[in-house]
């Protein structure tokens, strides 16, 4: 969240802030909020310093009488104190973040391309889409993980599954050479941490699957347990960022999204990802942006599919994003004739779950601050195979396996007579 005190000074910059992201918050009665939240801590301070001086002393009966008027005035003031900061709580945790200045401003179609990488396959046959491939070569079963689980959920099967283990290795050795240090997670997180960093775990607009009488839920990716990792702790940055990539299940309930690309494996409500996850100086954020964007653009050009980076406009960031890029790979199954389909994002989020999740890092003069930190997709296991599949696709149906992946797999095709 951002800091009350840059909002009580930066008011008008907030509210035009979060008119380009298109998020509705009365900056006004927010500020309003936080003078009565201060008058009232102020009033209670005041009347417990009180009581606790008379206390030391012997009291006369009348002052009996005036310490029982105090106690209930104390208690009316923390009564008054809770209404207040329940509101003020939610108004500013619904605040966004700032945005950077590069970004463009708008809604989902209003990103600006960066960089397009790779070519357009162009086939002397007509493509099909990857479920078509998969379900033709036995990859996938939709069917019966509908039966089993649900719509949406699947079971892999043969070589995608030893496909999916090369991908997620290639993506530890591409992020772990940049020493980034390798964990698994857990796929469950106390609600106060979704929220930290920035996830709905109630209410009628989430995307979690909450555990029924518990404080728990699913966590849609790692960014939510290894945000949460360094919850309330002082971080030695002495010597440079502290950097994860990390793997885990991911568990999404997708509501509401099916207006938008869904076919196959595009949306789906589990998945595995490799995850990365930096927590760094406030300085040194930027550059691990660009850092973050490179592996993710590396990893894309290892498996040669085309891509294009796009800057994602304002109104589309999500609140605790600054600023976020994404990688779109070109996919057959987007539109009639082909396009873009995004496979990777990375966001910074300066220090504003760090904020919420109460991070610091201790200062060469001793104080401590809030430490910024950044997130980005390594590998994605469904998006991913889609590209592989859609952009090496043969007219016998077969897939070539990306150059990158052959040594660990030990062939070079996925076609039906490897069942």
């Amino acid at each position: 969240m951002l800091d009350i005190k840059f909002i009580r000074e930066n008011a008008d910059l907030v509210k035009k802030n979060n008119q380009n992201r298109g998020v509705d918050i009365d900056v006004d009665r927010l500020l309003e909020l936080d003078v009565m939240r201060r008058e009232r801590i102020l009033q209670i301070d005041q009347l417990r310093a009180l009581r606790n001086k008379k206390s030391k002393t012997k009291p006369l009966d009348e002052e009996i009488l005036k310490m029982k008027e105090v106690g209930r005035d104390i208690d009316l003031a923390e009564k008054e104190l809770a209404e207040v900061e329940a509101e003020y709580k939610i108004l500013l945790e619904k605040t966004p973040n700032l945005t950077h200045p590069e970004s463009p401003i708008g809604g989902e179609e209003d990103f600006k391309v960066l960089e397009e990488s790779g070519k357009i396959p162009k086939f002397d046959f007509k493509p099909k889409d990857h479920e078509q491939l998969m379900l033709a070569l036995d990859q996938i079963d939709f069917e019966r993980g509908a039966k089993v689980a649900g719509a949406k959920f699947y079971f892999l099967k043969n070589d995608l599954v030893r496909l999916n283990r090369a991908l997620v290795n290639y993506g530890i050795e591409t992020a772990t050479k940049r020493g980034y240090m390798l964990m698994e997670t857990p796929d469950l997180a106390k609600n106060q941490i979704l929220e930290g960093i920035g996830f709905s775990p109630r209410g009628p607009e989430t995307q979690v699957y909450s555990i029924e009488n518990t404080d728990l839920s699913l966590i849609g990716t790692a960014e939510i347990t290894v945000g949460g990792y360094h919850s309330n702790e002082v971080l030695d940055l002495s010597k440079g960022p502290v950097k994860y990539v990390a793997l885990s299940h991911c568990f999404r309930t997708e509501g509401g999204a099916y207006g938008r690309v869904s076919k196959g494996l595009y949306r789906v409500h589990q998945f595995t990802k490799l995850e990365m996850f930096v927590y760094c100086k406030p300085q040194e954020s930027e550059k691990m942006h660009k850092e973050l964007l490179a592996i993710e653009r590396e990893i894309c050009e290892g498996l040669q599919i085309p891509f294009r980076v796009i800057d994602i406009a304002s109104a589309d960031l999500g609140g605790p994003a600054y600023r976020k890029f994404d990688i779109e790979a070109w996919m057959t199954m987007v539109g009639e004739n082909g396009g873009y389909g995004e496979i990777t994002s990375t966001s910074n989020c300066t220090d504003y779950q760090a904020r919420r999740l109460n991070i610091k890092y201790r200062k060469d003069d001793g104080s401590a601050e809030f430490v910024h930190t950044l997130n980005g997709t390594a590998i994605a296991l469904t998006r991913l195979p889609i590209a592989i599949f859609e952009n090496y696709q043969q007219k016998d149906g077969s897939i070539k396996v990306p150059k990158v992946l052959q040594r660990s797999l030990g062939f070079k095709e996925i076609r039906n007579d490897r069942r």
